[in-house]
């Protein structure tokens, strides 16, 4: 049988609708992750459950791990597709850490932190009544690490909150500066600047900053403060600079444009005068 070519314009229109399915999927990168949760079957089986059974997708929906397309085989292992073996230890399943287990648990992925965590005074009491990852941080809504989670609620159920209070103000006048840095380099990035060296210097201070999160040694922090905050003066000058140069360069512009400007005048007014009849 003799094959029959589509018309032109129905394969015109057939291509159109590919690629504007495709863009849609470009941007909207963000449902991938969603209906890869939503296929999970320990997701649909304990999201229907009432009481304590149904309560982790719950709490796990308001969390940064939801947010970030992370779900129960994330952390628990098992099987995400097979309903008959999610559970099974033959496919990975961990179930629910004991306590001391927790940050060991919880740094499988988030590797510096834990290191930190153990290096810190809460890290040297795990096991002895000290805080867990979940103690601050949540279990199943997991809460995003910032400066909020020091706060008197938190921390006033073990200790008083006047030393953490000290480490949260000096670690929030830090974090302050690093976000206005962050903010003038995006700026002059959008101008066409080289911004490698000022990334590479931010990420090193951001670094540097996010080790601080678990120690509860105000002395340290206060020593590490003053060295952060010289490094980002560091890179202040260096805006500062770039700045200077942006302006330097408008100015130039501006004197150009001026030129250009008034010798066109004086052109004209000498032509004028060479164009007037003799008398």
């Amino acid at each position: 049988m003799r094959q029959r070519n589509l018309p032109v314009q129905t394969t015109y229109w057939l291509m159109m609708i590919w690629l504007l399915a495709a863009m849609v999927l470009v941007a909207k990168p963000g449902q991938g992750a969603a209906a890869g949760t939503a296929e999970n079957v320990c997701i649909q089986c304990h999201g229907k459950l009432p009481g304590k059974y149904g309560e982790p997708v719950r709490l796990w929906q308001g969390s940064i791990h939801a947010e970030n397309g992370i779900a129960c085989n994330s952390c628990h292992g098992g099987d995400p597709r097979d309903a008959a073996n999610a559970m099974s230890p033959a496919r990975g399943f961990l179930g629910a850490p004991r306590e001391k287990d927790i940050p060991a648990f919880c740094g499988r992925c988030h590797v510096g932190v834990l290191k930190d965590y153990l290096t810190s005074q809460h890290g040297k009491a795990l096991g002895k009544g000290g805080p867990t990852c979940v103690t601050c941080h949540g279990n199943h809504r997991v809460s995003k690490a910032s400066l909020e989670l020091i706060n008197e609620k938190n921390c006033s159920r073990c200790h008083g909150f006047k030393q953490a209070e000290t480490i949260k103000v000096a670690m929030g006048a830090t974090e302050n500066r690093i976000l206005a840095i962050d903010a003038r380099i995006a700026g002059v990035k959008q101008k066409g600047v080289d911004t490698d060296r000022l990334e590479k210097g931010l990420f090193a201070v951001r670094n540097r900053f996010h080790s601080l999160f678990h120690t509860v040694d105000t002395a340290r922090v206060a020593t590490e403060s003053v060295l952060l905050q010289s490094e980002l003066q560091k890179l202040d000058d260096l805006l500062m600079g770039i700045d200077e140069v942006q302006r330097n360069r408008k100015l130039i512009g501006a004197f150009a444009v001026a030129g250009a400007l008034l010798a066109a005048l004086l052109a004209y007014l000498l032509r004028k005068t060479f164009d007037q009849p003799e008398t």
